[in-house]
């Protein structure tokens, strides 16, 4: 197994931190890694906010589905997906002027463009795990930082086509983790499929979610009393508070990129 490999395969996510500072040659070092992430077009439909404020990181904590590490975590980094400073520079270049003189349509951002920037924010992103695991400093991603968009908005001022797809905390962490302390992925055969999409089978998924089960013999309480995992996941996620939080705001989102 080469050394990008060996990175790769030992992440986790980490929400408890050491006192070891991240130096700015690190830093700087990562985000220079970031920047060379793949990115549609060369566009570059991303933006990252280094969020330094102690209040700040505080209030996200709260926003953000009440986790209180994220106010601890000694980096904090928010991905925009961003075509705001796209437009902004078609302004800047006089494109709507030149749309006019040619007769055909100034288009602004649709949803297509929303799904091109989130994907060059989270390639981006990830590029910064790496980097940053590859120095032994962890990290953890904050999916509820698409929660609570009025809020969001508002705080960190951003204008109408940059939206918040991710926050990533990073620092060093507290303590060694043991490779029986990873959570668990499934394998190859339930994620990876050849030429054309595959619906699993009932066996399929008893063999796929086997691997989360309790050893035999050995009863396992569910959340809330659900039956069995698929019962519990949708209890615990898909109709959760901070779940129905999420539809609700992008839709706001939605409508405001609209």
């Amino acid at each position: 197994m080469n050394q990008t490999i060996d990175v790769i395969m030992k992440r986790r996510s980490i929400r408890a931190y050491s006192d070891a500072p991240i130096t700015a040659q690190e830093k700087k070092d990562i985000l220079d890694a970031t920047l060379r992430a793949p990115t549609a077009g060369n566009m570059m439909l991303y933006s990252i906010i280094e969020i330094n404020s102690l209040e700040l990181k505080a209030k996200l904590s709260e926003s953000c589905d009440h986790q209180p590490f994220i106010a601890k975590a000694p980096w904090v980094l928010l991905y925009l997906a961003d075509f705001q400073r796209q437009v902004d520079y078609f302004d800047h270049c006089e494109v709507p002027r030149l749309c006019q003189e040619r007769a055909i349509p100034y288009r602004t951002p649709e949803a297509a463009d929303l799904m091109l920037a989130c994907c060059d924010a989270l390639i981006a992103a990830q590029t910064t795990v790496i980097a940053a695991e590859s120095l032994g400093i962890g990290s953890c991603y904050i999916g509820d930082i698409m929660e609570q968009y009025e809020v969001h908005r508002d705080l960190l001022h951003l204008p109408k086509f940059a939206f918040p797809i991710a926050l990533l905390c990073l620092g060093r962490p507290i303590r060694e983790f043991s490779e029986k302390s990873r959570s668990t992925r499934f394998e190859q055969e339930f994620i990876v499929y050849k030429d054309s999409y595959r619906r699993l089978s009932s066996d399929d998924f008893k063999r796929m979610y086997g691997l989360l089960e309790s050893p035999a013999g050995e009863p396992r309480l569910y959340y809330q009393g659900a039956e069995n995992i698929g019962q519990a996941m949708y209890l615990r996620k898909t109709s959760a508070d901070f779940s129905l939080e999420m539809v609700r705001s992008v839709k706001v989102m939605l409508e405001n990129w609209k």
